[in-house]
């Protein structure tokens, strides 16, 4: 990590335009993708959830559905009790509440209220483990979102509350970020380089 990679603006705003800069332009993205993907499909090894929320990914973000489609496959190959299925998010822009919806590869596709992919008339699901993007992540399980609270506020009204994990690039760290007292840490975060948290 050099030092550009350290030293990061306080202020939150400029913080995630530097980091959200940072991850576009990692020259090795790639190939961190790769490990990541490697480390969830370790991860969600003899996890019990059969359904599982993720998200499409924006901004250079970690995309999941691929290591998330092969752990469905392999439910189907093990006889799984109940099939494994995988939801993303659908935001309502009048009341800003989130829900997750069935996908599944070639799975029809529209744009959500804010131009992001969501399933197209698909069944309404209830994750029992919730994948987050971070934008940076911190010490305590604490993430660095984009700033407009819906993971904070739809995690508030699910009961029971699933499982939450934050996935990022190792660059992402934030050794001294304070969470504000709104803030909920993540139960896991996994980076490119294995398990952040808990340790």
């Amino acid at each position: 990590m050099n030092n550009s990679e350290t030293q990061q603006p306080q202020d939150k705003k400029a913080l995630r335009k530097v980091l959200i800069e940072q991850r576009l332009n990692l020259p090795d993205r790639l190939q961190r993708a790769d490990l990541l993907q490697r480390v969830v499909r370790i991860w969600l090894v003899g996890r019990p959830d059969s359904v599982i929320g993720a998200y499409w990914p924006i901004k250079g973000e970690f995309d999941p559905l691929p290591a998330l489609h092969r752990w469905k496959e392999d439910g189907e190959l093990i006889d799984q009790p109940q099939p494994r299925r995988i939801g993303l998010p659908v935001v309502d822009r009048a009341t800003k509440k989130m829900s997750f919806h069935a996908w599944y590869p070639g799975c029809p596709m529209e744009e959500d209220a804010f131009g992001i992919p969501k399933p197209k008339e698909t069944a309404v699901i209830a994750p029992t483990l919730l994948f987050v993007a971070c934008v940076g992540y911190a010490p305590g399980g604490y993430r660095l979102g984009y700033g407009g609270g819906f993971y904070d506020r739809m995690l508030a009204t699910l009961q029971p509350r699933p499982f939450t994990v934050g996935l990022g690039f190792a660059n992402g760290f934030l050794p001294d970020f304070q969470p504000e007292a709104h803030d909920l840490p993540l139960d896991a975060i996994l980076n490119d380089k294995g398990v952040v948290w808990p340790l």
